[in-house]
């Protein structure tokens, strides 16, 4: 995490906006990014660990939204729940190490920003987590209730559910991970703005076929096939989508006015 402190020196002086660092070659960029997947995994195996000792008290918070529905749940093989908590334990690690791969990635393509572009590295770590955090709890307060309310109604008074855990925490996590990575949006969009790929024109434009991608992920994520869950998630992604639009916007000012040139102060 320490290279997050060197993101604020990019808006010192207007003189470092020249500055450059030395180009890499094929041999450096695969040793930096060995170098980054190393400290990735590193911190990772460290959140593990720590999720380890919590294992119990996530399986009870991911088990809440269904206990309308069940009071127990069921395992079929010796090893289920060891696989269970193996996937909660990854699943958790992974949520609590995402501000240190988010660094580790920002730091593996510093190098080829500008000084100004390099400083803004904390907030893109900061706005990632919080809006993967954001999809999380969307997610585990809205989607899951609503749609497990659906499942496991059905055929309800005839038909008993006995739901196997390892398969009931791989469905939540899922859908709790995919919920985190599709409001990561805003941020996929401002950074590719930042860069020049996109334009706020250019994704006006494309808003039809955005709205129609957008609702074909949903139904993939979603884990039910009527429309109003359907609905829960899509809605979100386009108010996103509509989101991006004015943070390309402002992205695009930012690239425009440090790429001006500055005025020259007239002799009297």
């Amino acid at each position: 995490m320490n290279e997050l402190v060197e993101h604020e020196e990019g808006s010192a002086s207007p003189a470092a906006d020249s500055e450059q660092e030395p180009p890499l070659t094929w041999v450096g960029h695969l040793e930096e990014l060995r170098r980054r997947l190393g400290i990735s995994l590193a911190w990772f195996l460290i959140a593990v660990g720590i999720s380890v000792t919590q294992v119990e008290r996530v399986i009870g918070w991911l088990e809440r939204p269904a206990r309308h529905s069940l009071t127990k749940f069921a395992f079929f093989t010796p090893t289920e729940p060891i696989v269970a908590y193996t996937k909660v334990v990854i699943f958790s690690g992974l949520i609590l190490a995402m501000p240190v791969l988010l660094s580790q990635g920002w730091a593996f393509v510093r190098p080829g920003l500008t000084p100004r572009e390099r400083s803004s590295g904390l907030a893109f770590v900061l706005w990632g987590s919080a809006q993967f955090l954001a999809g999380v709890i969307f997610a585990y307060l809205v989607l899951l209730p609503l749609a497990l309310g659906v499942l496991l109604g059905v055929g309800k008074g005839t038909l008993e559910p006995v739901i196997s855990i390892d398969r009931y925490l791989a469905f939540v996590t899922t859908v709790l991970f995919w919920s985190g990575v599709v409001f990561e949006l805003p941020v996929l969009v401002f950074l590719l703005a930042k860069a020049g790929i996109v334009t706020p024109e250019w994704l006006r434009q494309q808003r039809p076929y955005a709205i129609l991608i957008l609702v074909t992920i949903a139904a993939i994520v979603t884990p039910t096939t009527d429309v109003v869950n359907l609905l829960i998630l899509a809605v979100p992604m386009v108010l996103l989508y509509e989101l991006s639009i004015p943070m390309a916007r402002l992205a695009g000012r930012r690239v425009s006015s440090r790429g001006a040139p500055r005025a020259k102060p007239v002799a009297p």
